[in-house]
């Protein structure tokens, strides 16, 4: 469509602005362009150096602690004793274990191991004397004599530079050799690992460093010593290359023998070693001397096209911000052309507007974000993820000194969805200032539960549990005023850290599901509960039904807590050991009820294994713990199936009333009795979309089956598959397909080329 963009004074100023930029004089262009090129392209060659130095180092670091790691597996290796070696009948099973350590590490050449004060060394080949051990490698610098000492003195890994190997009359090769003391970080070894290492094995890691450039790259050891280098162009001599070991992590411009150098360093963490690249400064200006060249021949074509240049960079500015204008009319006032915007007012004011008003809609999507973070809370208490961004994005803040969870729902009454509704809504974040309190609202699976967590501080001289009633009280206040049918309450114990919020929330289901009344209004405490079944050594009914409920619930951290307190409180309680094993069968038995309330049939088996013969010792807590993980992830197998089974029938409900347009996550979850947020979080989990996607999706895809086999008007078939906004549809059907609907109706019906004017039907 044609648009006269001379009228919008957004886009006169982006003209001129190219312009005046484009024909800035040629001495500024010229001096600028080049020193930014010469800059850049060292920063861009330095940089490059420093991310493949630091890539090397962490390739060859994770060698040395592999290497480091086999001579510690050897040292505990029952192959490989000084017995056995010696020994003429486990000799060959030792020869066979090193060659295997040997094919662990690809870069490995020979593998010896050498007991201290032995005349003998030994490797995948067989034993040898040190005497035919040093003809046959024979070291240019490294002598015999150092080699005896080395071996039998080397208390801390030690790298060898690289040195030229005889290996037999008519064969050298260029290795390193490290030493590893066994056992490692014992301060008296009586061992040690010999590793030969081909110089090419490390080499291969560094030659891809300089690239097309000259320099050298060097590996020092913590010692400053030249291990490795690499030359391509002139070397350092090795005075200079030892100044190299100082320098911190980084580029730095040196001076060494004269010239100019820029050099790119990473040290280890690990073992000490620097990594460093040595390159002459001077190569760089070469590099971009044709620049200049460049230059000076296309400004002058720059100063004839420069007008056009900025007429064309100016509408591919300019253009997005038409296009914004234009969508956010089509959303907010459709009547009202992105022409008239630009005479009215600024369009980037117009967009600011616009941006606000989605910015509102995705606000709609937090609870639901902020309502599986909380639920994750209740289900693992682990605070520690909520990091104050977090927090502070979906407006939620744990820090008060206490905090417990309440249980609110309705009983054995049914709620009405008004109700539900309207409870969600006075919870979802509510305060008591004068209680010093802080309540969020979690929507729970269960459509006639709603969980509050509840953070406050104490006032001074008050109990926490006077504290915890009065809050409670006051919730049940709010409640009585705005429901003519007030809903019960199950409250848990209060704590001094959040992350201990699945400990209460447990509790708070437990005396929810045990309480004595289904009076509306009623509130029951677990704290109470545990006052009233005290006694000096049995295990208390609070505990075992805390225990039940964090079976049922599938929280395993909460029942191994249960359980390895009352084991010890038995241990620590004096009573006979026949005692013990009769109240160890309270906690047994527990766990075996709640099993079979959840339809759990096939732990008998477990249970001689629980208690094992001798009462309260290890095994038996083991044995229960075992009992109680089994118990749990059968729990969550059983979740996972019924939440799975759940989708398929929501997927289902959902491909068989996609056309129908009241269609929505809240019918969704009273049809399935489910909570909404319940609803939206599983459906993304399990189907890998959202709801919102999905079912466009479905539309869509009727809509496209509808455009290739029908003749039927457009506006019916959107209206048919329950979408009451055409022109939106026609917007996202476009950006989806690339196409109009008649566009893409001609291309499939006709089987040819789409036509690019716009259809009658979609105007």
């Amino acid at each position: 469509m044609y648009r006269n963009y001379f009228k919008s004074k957004l886009f006169l100023k982006y003209f001129l602005s190219y312009l005046f930029i484009l024909l800035v004089p040629l001495a500024i262009m010229t001096v600028f362009i080049y020193q930014n090129a010469v800059n850049n392209l060292r920063s861009e060659i330095e940089q490059s150096r420093l991310n493949q130095l630091s890539q090397t180092k962490a390739i060859i670091d994770g060698r040395m602690k592999e290497l480091s790691e086999i001579a510690s597996r050897v040292s505990y290796d029952q192959r490989l004793t000084p017995f056995r070696v010696h020994d003429a009948y486990y000799s060959g099973e030792a020869i066979q274990a090193l060659d295997q350590y040997k094919a662990t590490s690809s870069i490995i050449s020979e593998m010896f191991l050498y007991f201290h004060k032995d005349q003998n060394i030994y490797s995948a080949s067989g034993m040898s004397s040190l005497d035919v051990f040093t003809d046959r490698f024979s070291f240019r610098n490294w002598q015999q004599e150092n080699v005896y000492r080395d071996l039998n003195d080397v208390k801390f890994p030690t790298m060898y530079p690289s040195d030229l190997v005889n290996r037999g009359s008519h064969r050298q090769e260029t290795m390193l050799a490290y030493l590893v003391p066994i056992k490692p970080n014992s301060p008296n070894p009586h061992g040690t690992i010999l590793y030969l290492i081909k110089e090419a094995e490390l080499m291969s890691l560094i030659d891809s460093i300089l690239g097309q450039y000259q320099g050298t790259t060097y590996i020092l050891d913590s010692k400053g010593n030249v291990l490795l280098d690499n030359r391509q162009g002139e070397k350092l001599i090795i005075n200079e290359a030892n100044l190299l070991h100082g320098l911190t992590d980084g580029i730095h411009n040196q001076r060494l023998d004269g010239k100019q150098l820029s050099v790119v360093s990473v040290t280890s963490e690990t073992n000490g070693w620097t990594y460093a690249t040595v390159m002459p400064t001077e190569q760089f200006f070469s590099s971009v001397v044709h620049v200049r060249s460049i230059i000076i021949l296309f400004f002058s074509i720059i100063v004839l096209v420069g007008a056009a240049i900025a007429l064309v960079l100016a509408k591919m500015n300019y253009q997005p911000i038409s296009t914004l204008v234009d969508y956010a009319n089509t959303e907010s006032r459709p009547h009202k052309s992105a022409a008239g915007i630009a005479k009215s007012g600024n369009e980037l004011d117009h967009i600011r507007t616009a941006l606000q008003d989605y910015r509102s809609r995705v606000d709609l999507q937090e609870p639901y974000a902020r309502n599986h973070l909380l639920s994750m809370l209740l289900k693992y208490g682990n605070a520690q993820h909520l990091t104050p961004e977090l927090q502070e994005a979906l407006d939620v803040r744990f820090d008060h000194a206490h905090h417990f969870v309440a249980v609110v729902g309705w009983g054995g009454s049914e709620a009405r969805e008004d109700e539900r509704q309207e409870l969600s809504e006075l919870f979802a974040q509510i305060q008591f200032p004068e209680l010093n309190a802080h309540v969020y609202g979690v929507e729970l699976a269960q459509l006639d539960q709603l969980a509050l967590i509840i953070s406050f501080d104490l006032r001074l001289e008050e109990a926490p549990f006077d504290h915890v009633r009065r809050i409670a009280e006051a919730i049940r206040s709010s409640m009585m005023e705005s429901f003519n049918h007030t809903p019960i309450l199950g409250v848990g114990t209060c704590y001094p850290s959040p992350d201990q919020l699945n400990q209460s929330f447990i509790e708070a289901c437990s005396v929810f599901e045990l309480r004595a009344s289904d009076e509306p209004g009623t509130i029951s405490y677990f704290e109470q509960l545990s006052y009233a079944t005290d006694h000096s050594y049995w295990i208390s009914s609070a505990t075992l039904m805390k225990l039940s409920q964090s079976l049922k619930q599938g929280s395993y951290d909460v029942a191994a807590q249960i359980i390895s307190s009352s084991i010890q409180e038995l241990n620590a309680s004096g009573l006979s050991v026949l005692l013990k094993r009769c109240i160890c069968f309270d906690l047994l038995n527990t766990m075996l009820r709640a099993a079979a309330e959840l339809g759990i049939h096939t732990l008998t088996h477990e249970v001689a294994a629980s208690m094992g013969n001798n009462p309260l010792n290890e095994e038996i807590e083991s044995g229960l713990l075992s009992l109680a993980c089994q118990i749990c992830n059968q729990v969550e197998q059983i979740n996972q199936h019924e939440e799975q089974s759940h989708m398929d029938k929501i997927v289902a409900y959902i491909d068989s009333h996609y056309k129908d347009y009241t269609l929505s996550l809240e019918t969704i979850a009273v049809e399935f009795a489910l909570s909404p947020s319940h609803v939206s979080r599983t459906f993304k989990e399990k189907t890998g979309t959202n709801f919102t996607q999905y079912i466009w999706q479905k539309r869509l895809d009727e809509v496209l089956h509808q455009l290739k086999t029908t003749n039927e008007p457009l506006k019916d078939i959107i209206i048919q598959v329950g979408y009451l906004d055409t022109p939106s549809f026609i917007r996202k059907f476009k950006k989806e397909t690339g196409y109009t609907p008649g566009q893409y109706r001609k291309l499939h019906m006709e089987n040819g080329q789409a036509d690019p004017a716009s259809d009658p039907e979609e105007e």
